[in-house]
């Protein structure tokens, strides 16, 4: 491989991934949205100056990897014991209806298939897709109108974290029936096993890093232990259990949140995932969709991605949150929280187009529905809670 190739490459994609990320920010869109989208100029859809190569890919896997360990190191435990039953069967709700109805929507575009062929698993794999929850740009909204720490933020934040933990795992099962001979007795044993090693090894490391942050606080060791960890349980996730490694780099940054150091640890992972490795793996989204490809079952469907994604996140996590004596009106907003998705979703899609799982012109539908969920979201939240505050106009008094 061309090594000025690839300096040109890398070159093109952070001054395109940076501007465009940089305007959505200006335009109050997700800044990876901005990012995805100077992918699609660069690579085929348009310009086509950039090709995706294996260089480009693994940078993009480093990229994914950072994403999740960061994501972990975020994961705030306190608030995940004290969140209940609620928001976990709220969380449960919310992976459960909009994947069901993915599958559903794709089976009716492309066929009714039994359980364990291989057209039902491609539809299964889209709903997995619609299963991820992102609420950084809800947590923004409900920052901006004074409500992140009422019980509806509280409740939206932990199931968030929540769906996230169940997504990896449905993802992590729904990857395994790619293989025919798959047993999802042996599947669900060997994703409970890496668990337990996730714990056990988990627990020494924590304990090794503890003392070691305690004697040598805010010093570039501790992030550089924290990053060899995050390789080598998504290594060891991937390579002896068949667990994806995204779901290794997740359950390292858990290990490590709960250090003095851990935000400082945070820090520094993502000055290497916003200068180089976030960029390339968002741009390389876009690098491997060719919008010329698409046809009009694809933009229907996209369409009807969009709208089973939003109303899937309202019915599932909304219905339960009103089982569990949420108010109507707090239900709704709750669902409508939920709604968003980002960096989790585009994840989830990579994986499942490394896997063959899908075809890479389905970003299109992903692609669209995090861009118009996020700007939808508060949007919405900011008229329920406008709605729900509104005084009530007073009754005249009867005349005696």
């Amino acid at each position: 491989m061309d090594t000025l190739s690839i300096l040109k490459d890398i070159a093109i994609i952070i001054i395109a991934a940076k501007f465009l990320g940089l305007i959505a920010r200006k335009l109050k869109a997700p800044q990876v949205a901005g990012e995805i989208i100077a992918g699609l100029l660069i690579g085929p859809s348009v310009f086509n100056i950039v090709q995706t190569n294996d260089f480009l890919t693994g940078m993009a896997e480093i990229g994914v990897i950072l994403l999740m360990f960061n994501a972990g190191l975020e994961t705030d435990l306190d608030q995940l014991k004290k969140s209940g039953i609620k928001a976990t069967l709220i969380a449960c709700a919310g992976v459960a209806v909009p994947m069901a109805l993915g599958t559903l929507l794709f089976m009716c575009f492309y066929g009714f298939s039994a359980p364990g062929t291989e057209n039902f698993t491609r539809g299964l794999f889209i709903g997995t897709i619609l299963a991820a929850t992102s609420v950084s740009i809800t947590v923004q909204a409900l920052r901006e109108l004074g409500k992140l720490s009422t019980e509806v933020g509280t409740t939206i934040m932990s199931a968030a974290i929540i769906d996230d933990v169940i997504g990896i795992l449905v993802l992590t099962a729904v990857i395994s029936l790619k293989n025919p001979k798959a047993n999802i007795g042996l599947v669900a044993l060997k994703t409970l096993l890496f668990f337990v090693f996730a714990l056990i090894a988990g627990y020494l490391v924590y304990q090794l890093m503890k003392k070691i942050d305690s004697r040598y606080p805010h010093t570039r060791r501790i992030p550089i232990i924290g990053l060899a960890l995050a390789f080598a349980l998504s290594y060891v996730a991937d390579k002896y259990f068949g667990v994806a490694d995204i779901t290794g780099a997740y359950c390292a940054g858990v290990i490590l949140c709960s250090l003095n150091d851990a935000e400082y640890i945070g820090r520094k992972m993502d000055i290497n995932s916003y200068m180089i490795f976030g960029p390339v793996f968002f741009a390389s989204i876009g690098l491997q969709t060719n919008l010329r490809q698409l046809d009009t079952t694809i933009l229907l469907f996209s369409a009807a991605f969009v709208v089973v994604g939003l109303v899937g996140k309202i019915i599932g996590c909304g219905a339960i949150a009103r089982v569990c004596g949420f108010s109507g009106p707090d239900s709704l907003k709750i669902g409508v929280g939920m709604m968003t998705r980002g960096e989790v979703a585009l994840i989830v899609a990579q994986r499942g187009l490394k896997a063959g799982m899908m075809d890479s012109r389905y970003f299109t539908s992903v692609i669209l529905l995090i861009i118009i969920s996020s700007i939808i979201t508060p949007i919405a939240l900011k008229a329920l809670y406008a709605k729900s505050e509104k005084p009530e106009t007073p009754q005249p008094e009867k005349a005696a």
